[in-house]
């Protein structure tokens, strides 16, 4: 008897382990937020200090961005002033940025010095969106990094 709740207990753990380790590749489309381009538009800021400002006609620049982990996979941080920024074409068998899609979850952060594409997705809901640029977003951002949008928005 004690042989059998012992095994009941292993395989109990076992499961449990596995249905958490699946779940977690999902943290991304689970509380992905769906925003519109007018959304992006204007300024976004972190508590650590990093900025975008985002224009209508898919330019933007940024201050501190150096300073978020993604950056360093970037060949030169200290570059990445400005830039340009497009939502991902949702039929594209090929992840590509794409000016004409008004709406997203993730956005392409494609910088002008050096040669460096970020990816920021959309978290919270659609009304309150936050920002996270990171190369995995299961992973999110520190707390201090996630951007939020200015209050006085265009």
């Amino acid at each position: 008897m004690g042989g059998q709740v012992w095994r009941l207990a292993a395989v109990t753990v076992t499961v449990a382990a596995t249905a958490l380790t699946a779940s977690c590749g999902y943290a991304a489309a689970i509380y992905a937020a769906e925003v519109s381009a007018d959304q992006v538009e204007g300024g976004w800021t972190s508590k650590a200090g990093t900025s975008l400002t985002f224009h209508a006609d898919h330019t933007f620049t940024s201050e501190h961005f150096d300073t978020l982990p993604v950056a360093s996979e970037c060949s030169d941080p200290t570059a990445l002033a400005s830039g340009s920024w497009a939502f991902y074409a949702p039929t594209q068998p090929i992840r590509t940025p794409d000016e004409t899609v008004t709406r997203g979850t993730e956005l392409a952060l494609t910088f002008s010095g050096g040669d460096c594409e970020v990816t920021a997705y959309f978290f919270n809901d659609e009304a309150d969106p936050v920002m996270c640029p990171t190369d995995d977003p299961d992973d999110g951002c520190r707390s201090d990094d996630y951007l939020k949008q200015v209050a006085d928005r265009p």
